[in-house]
């Protein structure tokens, strides 16, 4: 098993036991040191509003993902101080959200991330900057490899 490989599972391990990642139907796609690809299927049941398209809250939950996900790929455990995201277009139920975020400056305490979402076709839908807190690291997983 590769470098690349062993820390994808370990990412996909601790997000296993995500509640809300697993209700949401979120998937980790790919993995490289400081960027993730992130997935959600938009389900009608679960994830549009009355317009029937994807609420918006759930393209930012699958962004707010990507970010955790994003530090965990540097070897950081993070929780979220705070997010901007802007909506540029939307999608329909049966399309693929995917999130790729990717470490902007990593700090001891501080990560700045940035987090673009993209339907199926490659068409932008969100744009997410996140400033993520550090509580620990994972000993598996080095910040730089």
């Amino acid at each position: 098993m590769s470098a690349k490989e062993e820390y994808m599972q370990i990412i996909k391990d601790v997000y296993s036991i995500n509640s809300f990642v697993k209700l949401c139907g979120m998937e980790l796609v790919d993995v490289e040191c400081g960027k993730v690809k992130v997935a959600m299927p938009i389900d009608a049941a679960k994830h549009t509003n009355l317009y029937e398209v994807a609420h918006g809250g759930s393209l930012a939950a699958l962004a707010d993902t990507a970010l955790g996900m994003t530090c965990a790929s540097v070897g950081a455990r993070v929780v979220t101080i705070n997010y901007t995201i802007n909506f540029i277009k939307n999608l329909h139920a049966g399309d693929v959200a995917t999130s790729v975020g990717t470490v902007i400056q990593r700090g001891h305490k501080i990560i700045i991330v940035k987090v673009e979402t993209f339907n199926k076709e490659g068409t932008l839908l969100t744009e997410m900057l996140g400033t993520m807190y550090v509580i620990g690291q994972f000993e598996t997983i080095p910040e730089k490899w």
